[in-house]
């Protein structure tokens, strides 16, 4: 147990700190200021593969929702899956609608 821990923090140092050095800047927010609908995606992800999953939702929420739209496409090309273009279109669009609220109140467009 106390050997998985230790292997568990030794490939957390090695592998996954780094990823933060080479994440990709926002063009759209150095060139216009303004973040886009993507912002936070990478760090998200990073969140993620780290563990911290509440840090994940609360820096992209709609990580868990591509994440789903993911799983369940890839899924679907091995294993054929009953009403398949149903459920697609609606992560798809519980993905894009989370996309959408979430920029909404991080820009404060309404509230």
């Amino acid at each position: 147990m106390i050997n998985n821990i230790i292997v568990y923090i030794a490939i957390q140092n090695t592998i996954f700190l780094p990823l933060e050095k080479y994440m990709l800047p926002c063009l759209n927010k150095k060139l216009f200021g303004i973040d886009c609908l993507g912002c936070g995606m990478q760090r998200s992800i990073s969140f993620l593969i780290k563990g911290e999953f509440a840090s994940a939702f609360y820096m992209y929420p709609a990580i868990y929702p591509l994440s789903l739209l993911l799983l369940f496409s890839t899924l679907n090309i091995f294993i054929k899956f009953k009403n398949d273009t149903i459920i697609k279109t609606s992560l798809i669009v519980i993905s894009v609608l989370t996309i959408i609220v979430n920029y909404i109140i991080k820009m404060k467009i309404i509230v």
